[in-house]
């Protein structure tokens, strides 16, 4: 995680994990009146870990992210097509922003599932990106991507459970 001079840039450490940290808080705070309300309502899968889970494994990934988009940063001025590579991070970004909104705030299981498909395709190709720029930060990715593909058979299945 050092630049060219062998130092960590602290600052911008920081933003990058500030940027990430913030995408999960505000999801957090869609989510929390629901998941004491209306979620313990829904039918779920066997599967479905318990509530106390998901924050550690967000934090940890968010945390895992913003690293990963520090070390993009510190290679910029190698990176042929920036703000493309940018765009693709922040859609990523959003998009996970965004299921939480659909899921948890308007409790639309249907958008939520076509909306994390969305998710995941966009964190695939992100990772892709980041990997060719920097190996240790697409890899980094390949936690997020797995996490994120439970969440969409989590979201399935909660999505057909409550259908019916």
């Amino acid at each position: 995680m050092k630049n060219q001079n062998g130092k960590i840039q602290f600052i911008p450490l920081v933003v990058n994990l500030l940027i990430t940290m913030s995408i999960g808080l505000v999801g957090g705070l869609l989510t929390v009146s629901s998941v004491r309300t209306w979620y313990p309502g829904l039918a779920k899968p066997e599967f479905n870990p318990p509530n106390w889970l998901f924050g550690p494994v967000w934090s940890i990934l968010f945390i895992a992210i913003g690293i990963a988009a520090y070390r993009i940063w510190i290679k910029r001025n190698q990176i042929a097509h920036l703000p493309r590579t940018i765009a693709i991070y922040a859609i990523q970004l959003i998009l996970n922003l965004c299921w939480s909104y659909l899921f948890f705030y308007h409790h639309l299981l249907g958008a939520a599932l076509f909306e994390i498909v969305a998710l995941l395709i966009a964190i695939l190709v992100n990772g892709l990106i980041f990997y060719k720029i920097d190996k240790i930060a697409g890899l980094i990715f390949v936690p997020y991507f797995l996490w994120v593909s439970f969440a969409t058979l989590l979201t399935y299945n909660i999505y057909i459970l409550n259908s019916l």
